[in-house]
């Protein structure tokens, strides 16, 4: 970790190397010398849902102590809060985050929940360089206040001097720092009579349904409200490994739905997307998954009309899907799915394409929903942003997508996957009134919307339980929040969500 922190301490030491002889050189900072731990406030103004009003941003850094007082980590936060609220306690919280794992915040925070957001195209293009952000009619600035969090090795988040990065990095590790977070943020700014909510994307939704336990048992601290977008639960839903059959059904309505947007689906099923659908949904749950379990007791021709109906739903070809074994891997769809064009699919959004080298390869060489669309924009917009306008001065990189936190640690479910859809399940027995909200994109392939389905419809609720959890759906992808239509109905979806949890 040295060699990327060198240049932190020229600020602080070029005073003094003029006034005293050298000495030996001491550890580098965590921090960036040109930053104070002491947080950065700025006084905003903002309009939602024709409403008018004031609030105040706090950006900086929260330090997490063990009990002997020793700094273990530095969590960068940003916090925006509504001004002349006269009594807290009625006006929500909500700590929100990012997965990856080793995203930071962005993408929640200048995609749909935060005061601003980057302006693309209607569809969710990025627009030319430089980039651009715009003050967000659709924030959920008006229902909460928000308080965005980069888990370490994400945004500025580090382990403090002297600390081992790799005890925050899986999945216990940061369940319990981030729960210090919220516990500390808490305290500190006089939250524990509010209305609490948790609100993450991809594995933010694995870190939120953790932490709705955790935060229970640990700290007596009970949630309103869970906001899942873009939902996964439970790994074995979307683990492509030999001997684990589950994804395949569980992924094969989204592979349809791209096939249908890019008119690849066979005729009957070009239709009513939403009635194709329906039918594949059924088709994966019945026929499709019986046919997998049975492997190579399959009888022949049950395994051909197996094989057609797969080729019209998902317009592969009967020959690829036969070369498959009946088991159609991400990497390989989105490759095979717009060959003949020489195009590839997108994973997080299948509704962009790409062009790779090499149209013969068995698999995309990059994400185009991720590489040529989001990164560009959201990595640029959230560093002007955090200078410019909410002051905030530091000079380590903004990590907003890093591989500086793997491996991840998955240690707590060894020989097994992680499955946090039983820590969610516990919490809302011993929280009633925990409501529960995912948010899904029918073209995700990163975390399929069926597969979402699939892991609730596991959890053994009872049926009041049951009527806690609500899911809606948008004609976009992981990121649903770029497609301006979704934007709109996301907003919508939220304000009732909000609503509803705190009748």
């Amino acid at each position: 970790m040295k060699k990327y922190l060198l240049p932190l301490l020229v600020l602080l030491t070029h005073s003094l190397q003029a006034q005293e002889p050298a000495k030996k050189e001491e550890p580098k900072p965590v921090i960036a010398a040109s930053q104070s731990v002491n947080p950065v406030i700025t006084k905003h103004q903002t309009t939602i849902n024709g409403q008018t009003f004031s609030y105040t941003a706090t950006t900086g850094y929260m330090t997490l102590k063990d009990e002997s007082g020793k700094a273990k980590a530095n969590i960068f936060y940003i916090a925006y809060t509504k001004d002349g609220v006269s009594d807290i306690s009625k006006r929500p919280v909500t700590y929100t985050f990012n997965g990856g794992p080793g995203s930071a915040s962005v993408w929640l925070h200048m995609g749909c929940i935060g005061p601003k957001r980057i302006l693309m195209s209607d569809k969710g293009e990025s627009l030319a360089p430089p980039y651009k952000y715009v003050n967000s009619e659709y924030s959920w600035l008006d229902k909460t206040d928000l308080v965005f969090i980069d888990p370490v090795n994400t945004g500025y988040s580090r382990a403090a001097q002297g600390e081992d990065e790799k005890q925050f990095l899986g999945y216990t590790g940061d369940i319990e720092s981030v729960g210090e977070f919220i516990r500390l943020y808490t305290v500190k700014y006089g939250r524990w009579a509010s209305p609490k909510f948790l609100a993450g994307e991809s594995y933010g939704t694995t870190r939120a349904a953790g932490l709705s336990g955790y935060l229970q048992d640990k700290f007596n601290m009970y949630i309103n409200g869970v906001a899942l977008i873009s939902s996964i639960l439970n790994f074995q839903t979307a683990r492509f490994e030999k001997g684990n059959d589950l994804p395949y059904p569980l992924f094969l309505p989204t592979y349809t739905a791209m096939a249908w947007y890019h008119k690849k689906v066979a005729p009957e099923y070009q239709g009513d997307l939403l009635k194709t659908l329906r039918e594949v949904e059924n088709f994966a749950l019945n026929d499709y998954t019986l046919a997998l379990t049975k492997g190579d007791m399959l009888p022949e021709m049950e395994k051909n009309r197996i094989i057609e109906k797969l080729s019209k739903f998902t317009g592969l070809s009967q020959a690829y899907i036969r070369n498959t074994d009946m088991r159609i891997e991400i990497s390989r769809f989105v490759k095979e799915l717009l060959r003949t064009e020489g195009k590839t699919a997108g994973r997080l959004d299948g509704r962009f394409t790409g062009t790779d080298f090499d149209n013969a390869g068995e698999r995309n060489e990059f994400d185009p929903s991720l590489d040529a669309t989001i990164s560009g924009p959201y990595s640029a917009s959230i560093n002007h942003y955090l200078r410019q306008e909410l002051k905030y001065e530091n000079d380590l990189p903004y990590l907003v997508l890093t591989g500086r936190v793997q491996p991840w640690s998955y240690n707590n479910v060894q020989n097994q996957y992680l499955n946090v859809a039983e820590t969610l399940r516990q919490a809302m027995a011993k929280n009633p009134y925990l409501k529960v909200w995912v948010g899904a994109g029918y073209y995700d392939l990163a975390t399929p919307y069926f597969a979402a389905e699939y892991t609730v419809a596991h959890m053994g609720l009872k049926p009041e339980q049951r009527k806690n959890v609500n899911f809606t759906y948008f004609e976009a992808g992981h990121m649903m929040y770029i497609h301006k239509e979704s934007l709109i109905k996301l907003k919508k979806d939220a304000d009732k969500f909000y609503d509803e949890a705190l009748k």
